[in-house]
């Protein structure tokens, strides 16, 4: 396989829209994510190219147990939620949540144009996700592929 600069917009839209289980998945609906690190076959973070159409928003309000996260936005007005904190991003904004801070966030476009960002973060095995807002709970397992149960453990 040879490797080679590409255009981030040449590499296709992620197939899967969400990894969310129902109730949650149709939340997601007008967020578009290219995998670019996936493409380069990267696995110790990821780097998404997400857009979001507007009215959209880029994930559930959460936090991480040990993944870290890092955002860069590329064009838009979207609105970072940080617990209950918001701030309206421009162009050239950018912020970053270590893990295990309790710090839940949120991108949200509450504007009438899209909004085009970076999102990076790291994989690290045994990361565990809560949603304060939501009965829902995460945990990325060995194999990659994330787990959801409900707050009292029952699975989705």
């Amino acid at each position: 396989m040879k490797i080679k600069p590409i255009s981030a917009n040449e590499i296709a839209r992620s197939e899967i829209a969400t990894v969310y289980p129902e109730p949650f998945a149709p939340l997601m609906s007008g967020r578009v994510k290219r995998k670019l690190g996936n493409h380069f076959g990267l696995t110790n973070f990821g780097v998404n190219l997400t857009t979001l159409e507007p009215g959209a928003i880029s994930a559930l309000m959460h936090h991480h147990s040990k993944q870290d996260e890092f955002i860069y936005v590329l064009q838009g007005t979207p609105t970072l939620r940080l617990n209950d904190t918001q701030y309206n991003l421009i162009a050239g904004d950018c912020m970053g949540v270590k893990a295990n801070q309790e710090l839940a966030c949120q991108l949200v476009n509450n504007s009438a144009e899209i909004v085009v960002y970076l999102e990076i973060g790291d994989r690290s095995e045994g990361d565990e996700v809560e949603y304060p807002k939501d009965d829902l709970k995460a945990k990325l397992q060995s194999n990659g592929v994330w787990l959801f149960t409900h707050k009292d453990g029952r699975e989705y």
